[in-house]
């Protein structure tokens, strides 16, 4: 179960990291939309940066480089997006409109734990891809 455990994993943070990558371009870029309709961020904004981190960091989890750093920074910005934009709208993530951000920060911290799992560049360079084949530990 093991292989189809680190499959499964590499499969979710490419999908993971093609829609974290949209929500940036749809910030920095005014792709998709744009936000709300409204076009893209102001350069230098809070959400242009925050496009930027989630367009760039959100390709690397896509390709599974440098998944574990990318994916701890991510798992912090999602935080920081929880509080401060959704958690003054109220306690409960339903009601705050911040269910996808606790979702993201969560999901982001298992990569940063677990790693990039199959069909990563973590682990095709050897670079502890997790879930899948041997960690440097145990070479």
């Amino acid at each position: 179960m093991g292989n189809w455990a680190a499959k499964a994993q590499g499969v979710m943070r490419i999908v993971i990291g093609f829609t974290f990558s949209c929500h940036g371009a749809q910030k920095l870029l005014g792709l998709f939309g744009g936000m709300g309709g409204h076009g893209r961020a102001h350069v230098g904004s809070l959400p242009w940066v925050a496009g930027l981190i989630e367009t760039v960091f959100g390709l690397l989890i896509l390709f599974g480089f440098f998944t574990r750093p990318a994916a701890f920074i991510l798992c912090g910005e999602m935080a920081v997006a929880y509080f401060l934009v959704h958690f003054p709208r109220g306690f409960v993530p339903l009601q705050n409109g911040g269910e996808l951000a606790v979702v993201y920060c969560f999901v982001f911290l298992f990569f940063s734990m677990a790693g990039a799992g199959a069909f990563s560049v973590d682990g095709a360079r050897g670079g502890g891809g997790g879930g899948g084949g041997k960690s440097r530990a145990r070479r």
